[in-house]
């Protein structure tokens, strides 16, 4: 793990109101560095301390310089124009790379502190932290869904989102929602079950009411998602195999400034008829090469469940591949 270390900047000329739009109501600009990066801030007037990797803050202190050039000059700085900065100028690609080299990982909240297992839970978790948009993609059991939500309230515990959203297609049993008994919550809750049960293991059960009473914690269907712009959240989108090429689209350009998005799905259990591709099947076809956006593929090797589970995850796989070829050699043949 890289030593931390410290550089220091004094920003000139010394003024009060641009260094307070530098900083943001209550250094809320340099709260959003901090926590993006893993660095530390400190400063007294125009005089700031960085602290942390060498690489990472050298990078920062120009940034500040130029953020500071800005609010000299008259411009209004916000949340949004230092999260423009941050991705303009490379640092998180920076951090990405030394968070790729770190063996500690761990997901730490109140209640629990978990340690991804395997290569892919470990970068499936390092690929969260450092990318604003990403799929994890393999069958069940694989930790995925779970992971997701533990860096979700690890998130929302650090303050570096104001919710936590979990989104789930409702398809799987047919049904449409206005069909289903209840209000809106209790008509997608069946659904969403697997991630109030991981809520409630690191939140606990009263804490989790509490949040979704005050809507920091909100469940919505992804029919409902139309027309909303998410800032400041951390969006979860399960069995997201069961999105329509339209809905994945519509989902992904939801994403605000400073949200997390990510999106876990079984490519092998798609409940959607025949005739329409899964959104999952075709957003990897289109954002495959896309840098920024991170993609974890597991398989049963990565099964955390009981051992069974990943030998009937096998199972299946050897059974489709037999299918296919046999398919292969069948148009061959005629």
């Amino acid at each position: 793990m890289n030593t931390a270390q410290t550089l220091r900047l004094t920003l000139e000329p010394d003024n009060i109101e641009h260094l307070a739009n530098l900083c943001g109501q209550l250094d809320e600009h340099l709260k959003l560095i901090e926590q993006r990066l893993h660095i530390e801030i400190r400063n007294r007037g125009n005089h700031f301390q960085l602290i942390g990797d060498l690489e990472i803050v050298r990078v920062v202190a120009q940034m500040l310089q130029d953020l500071y050039k800005e609010a000299a000059a008259g411009v209004q700085l916000t949340p949004e124009a230092v999260h423009l900065q941050l991705q303009q100028s490379g640092v998180e690609l920076i951090q990405n790379r030394i968070d790729l080299g770190s063996p500690d990982i761990s997901i730490r909240t109140k209640k629990v502190h978990i340690r991804p297992r395997g290569e892919n839970q470990q970068q499936y978790v390092r690929a969260i932290r450092t990318r604003d948009i990403n799929f994890g993609i393999g069958p069940a059991g694989t930790g995925k869904t779970y992971l997701a939500v533990a860096c979700a309230v690890e998130a929302l515990e650090r303050e570096e989102v104001s919710r936590i959203l979990l989104v789930r297609p409702a398809v799987e049993a047919g049904e449409k929602l206005g069909f289903l008994p209840g209000d809106l919550a209790q008509k997608v809750d069946p659904y969403l079950r697997p991630l109030y049960d991981a809520l409630y293991e690191m939140l606990g059960f009263e804490r989790v009411t509490k949040l979704i009473e005050r809507n920091i914690i909100e469940v919505a269907p992804l029919a409902y998602m139309r027309g909303r712009t998410l800032n400041g959240s951390f969006v979860i989108l399960d069995e997201s195999q069961n999105t329509t090429r339209e809905q994945m689209k519509m989902f992904l350009t939801r994403i605000g400034f400073g949200s997390t998005a990510v999106i876990t799905g079984d490519i092998t259990q798609v409940d959607l008829p025949k005739h329409m591709q899964s959104g999952l099947v075709h957003a990897m076809q289109v954002l495959g090469d896309v840098d920024e956006i991170g993609f974890t593929h597991f398989s049963a090797k990565d099964v955390v469940r009981h051992p069974l589970v990943q030998h009937i995850v096998r199972a299946y796989e050897r059974f489709e591949q037999e299918q296919e070829n046999a398919a292969a050699t069948g148009a061959r043949s005629s």
